[in-house]
C-alpha cells in the first residue's frame, strides 16, 4: 500500500488470468499497469502486457522480475512495455526505483494524450476548412 502514499489508486491481481480480466472489465483503463514477468508461468508477463494493450492503446506497463534475463527484457520492450525492473538490484531500492518509473509512465501517458488531441484538433481544423472552402472531405 505504499504507492497509495503516492496518492495513487491501487489494484492487485494474484494472477495473470486475474490481472488480464480486471483490465478487460474496467470500467475506466489503468493508467499504469505493474506486472511480474513470471507470476504462475514464465508467459504471464506478456499476457498482462498484451492484454493493457488491447484495452488502452495508450496503456504504459512496467514488467518487473527477479531475474533479469536479457531475452525477457527485449521481448518485453517490443512488446511496447514503458520500462522493464530487476526486483534484486543490488543497492537499489526497488521502490523507489518502481516510483520514478511509475512518474515517468504517468508523463509519458499524458504526453501521448495530449499528441492524440493535438493531432485530431488539427484534423477537426483541416476537415473545417475545405468545408468552408467548399471542397469535399
Amino acid at each position: 500500500r505504499r504507492f497509495e502514499r503516492e496518492g495513487w489508486e491501487v489494484d492487485l491481481a494474484e494472477s495473470a488470468a486475474q490481472a488480464v480480466e480486471k483490465i478487460s472489465q474496467a470500467e475506466v483503463p489503468y493508467d499504469v499497469v505493474v506486472t511480474d514477468m513470471s507470476m504462475e508461468d514464465p508467459a504471464a508477463g506478456v499476457r498482462v502486457l498484451q492484454a493493457a494493450f488491447a484495452r488502452d492503446l495508450f496503456a504504459q506497463v512496467i514488467v518487473m522480475t527477479a531475474y533479469g534475463q536479457v531475452a525477457n527484457a527485449v521481448e518485453c520492450m517490443k512488446r511496447g512495455a514503458f520500462d522493464y525492473i530487476e526486483k534484486n538490484r543490488p543497492g537499489a531500492d526497488v521502490y523507489e526505483v518502481l516510483v520514478g518509473k511509475i512518474h515517468e509512465a504517468l508523463d509519458e501517458r499524458r504526453r501521448d494524450i495530449r499528441m492524440v488531441s493535438k493531432w485530431e484538433r488539427t484534423a477537426e481544423f483541416q476537415r473545417a476548412r475545405k468545408q468552408r472552402r467548399g471542397s469535399p472531405s
